[in-house]
């Protein structure tokens, strides 16, 4: 095939290269500032309407206890039916991101991209009010949630098991691999926040796919962790100071480090230095489409 000097492909119309440049992947700078532009708007909701989205969100989030539970007592034993289990992890996930409700560990992504690129006390404070009211808003929901699920007679006796099971399965780990597997977590989710914008047909299997890995590799999130171990608190096989020291401190800090300082740090970074680098004219300027394109 001919081509130019530059290296384009010549004789194309108007048109085509229209379709060409609507062909073409968002720069990770337009992710970026879709991200930011997200944050910033969260930033500046009510105190009234981030609870309410929060609460929401937590109490959503116990689909996926309920639907892991329920797939571990009629699935048969054996490891190859955990793995089946572990698609009802998705189930509130699925639920709460596609309601767009508040959850946590979203916000470590989003709400932390606006400080990095205007870091004032002023940006700061309205980061941690919204960290402070989506967390407590998204802990009071799981754990009601996870207190009616126990003491309301809905489930069958196989299924309460189940659910014991799974908050068992969380306590396993002590504080330095809560936080360790919180960190994977945090980075995993911001992976999937970042990944959304360009692929919106795909949001669900993004959704699906990411959520699913987490499940697989018991890495721990403060949200559906707080469901999971709480049941267990309240069904008096675990201290409240084991569910805060062992549990949601670590898995919190973790949390937070893989979504904030880690993935959104080394993105913002990423653009910073991207932003000095000059473009192609003919990518930079919009492609003209002549008069019976439009039409």
């Amino acid at each position: 095939m001919n081509t130019q000097k530059d290296g384009k492909t010549p004789d194309l119309s108007a048109k085509e290269r229209h379709e060409v440049e609507k062909s073409q992947p968002p720069r990770a700078a337009v992710l970026h500032e879709i991200i930011r532009t997200q944050g910033d708007l969260e930033l500046e909701r009510s105190i009234a309407a981030l609870w309410w989205s929060a609460l929401a969100a937590g109490l959503t989030m116990g689909l996926s206890l309920m639907a892991m539970g329920l797939l571990n007592s009629r699935l048969p034993e054996g490891e190859g039916f955990k793995v089946i289990a572990s698609f009802g992890y998705c189930a509130g996930f699925l639920a709460v991101i596609l309601a767009r409700q508040q959850l946590f560990t979203e916000n470590t992504l989003t709400a932390v991209l606006p400080i990095m690129s205007k870091p004032t006390l002023n940006n700061f404070g309205r980061l941690l009010r919204l960290w402070t009211v989506v967390l407590v808003g998204n802990l009071c929901g799981t754990l009601l949630v996870a207190y009616v699920m126990l003491e309301l007679p809905i489930f069958d006796s196989k299924t309460d098991i189940a659910f014991l099971d799974i908050g068992r399965k969380v306590m396993e780990s002590d504080p330095s691999q809560m936080f360790s597997k919180g960190i994977i977590s945090g980075w995993m989710i911001a992976t999937m926040v970042w990944m959304i914008p360009s692929m919106e047909s795909a949001k669900v299997w993004i959704i699906v796919l990411i959520t699913y890995f987490m499940a697989l590799g018991d890495f721990t999130h403060i949200v559906v962790g707080s469901l999971e171990v709480s049941y267990l608190v309240f069904a008096g096989e675990l201290p409240w100071n084991d569910f805060w020291l062992v549990f949601a401190g670590p898995t919190l800090a973790g949390n937070i480090i893989g979504g904030s300082f880690i993935f959104a740090l080394i993105s913002h970074a990423q653009i910073r230095s991207e932003s000095g680098t000059p473009r192609d004219k003919d990518a930079e300027a919009a492609t003209p489409v002549d008069k019976d394109d439009r039409e």
